[in-house]
């Protein structure tokens, strides 16, 4: 055999396959300098050392097993820290498939279910809501004190940074239960047109209606991109009744065998 013949070789062992994930905010929530801005990324299909990932009982312990397998299957150069929520969850469902196929069979009502996770749709971001494409930013007028604000879609960098200050203040007060108020104060950009940090902090801890603070949530699950992890539940039992019910990501949906 050939030098020649022998590159070529090794040049095709090598060579796995790629699948192109579309995401569900479109790339409109990244600047058009960033990789994501194109509204799709490339993934490999899982192999043995994404099973060591996995397994790794130091990154499950520390919470971050699936962000590593996710990273490991990411072809594209992008910071993965720069991904919303909903971006994530497409590439944690196109992981799933990758890696051990589209069934996915789980308990559910006590019954035996088996979802097939490439019917899972998108729920796209309507462009309409961006204040301009390419730019993560909405503006709302919550409904109970007429306040202006403006806010994010969060991303994962967003999501370390919420972690670490509430790690912090229960420190400080392990009776603390920080989570919605220092989640608000990251998602907050400005305050009737006032964007600086001070302002936001204290009208999320002072001006901030509870009411306004749940029409706020609502609002955000309504318009960011994600992916629609619900199926359609038919009781064995021959009722006709259809429940809507959320897929449960539990041990088995990268672990089957578990």
């Amino acid at each position: 055999m050939s030098d020649e013949t022998k590159m070529e070789v090794v040049e095709k062992k090598y060579d796995f396959p790629t699948e192109t994930v579309e995401l569900p905010s479109k790339g409109l929530l990244y600047p058009k300098d960033n990789p994501l801005s194109s509204g799709q990324i490339e993934m490999k299909y899982m192999t043995a050392k994404e099973e060591d990932i996995l397994t790794n009982q130091n990154y499950i312990k520390k919470g971050i097993v699936l962000d590593k397998l996710m990273q490991s299957l990411i072809v594209s150069k992008v910071n993965y820290d720069d991904l919303v929520v909903g971006d994530k969850n497409a590439i944690m469902v196109a992981s799933r498939i990758l890696g051990y196929g589209k069934d996915y069979t789980f308990e559910y009502n006590g019954e035996e279910v088996t979802v097939d996770l490439s019917d899972i749709e998108p729920k796209w971001i309507n462009e309409e809501h961006l204040v301009e494409p390419n730019t993560n930013e909405f503006k709302y007028t919550l409904p109970h004190s007429g306040t202006d604000v403006t806010f994010k879609i969060l991303n994962n960098k967003d999501e370390k940074a919420i972690e670490a200050e509430i790690k912090g203040l229960k420190k400080i007060n392990k009776l603390a239960s920080p989570e919605l108020s220092t989640r608000l104060k990251q998602m907050l950009l400005s305050v009737n047109g006032d964007d600086s940090k001070k302002t936001i902090r204290e009208f999320v801890d002072t001006h901030f209606l509870a009411r306004d603070s749940r029409a706020l949530r609502e609002h955000i699950k309504e318009i960011q991109p994600d992916m629609d992890l619900t199926f359609d539940y038919y009781p064995e039992d021959g009722d006709d009744t259809q429940e809507n019910v959320k897929i449960p990501i539990g041990v088995t949906f990268f672990w089957p065998d578990a």
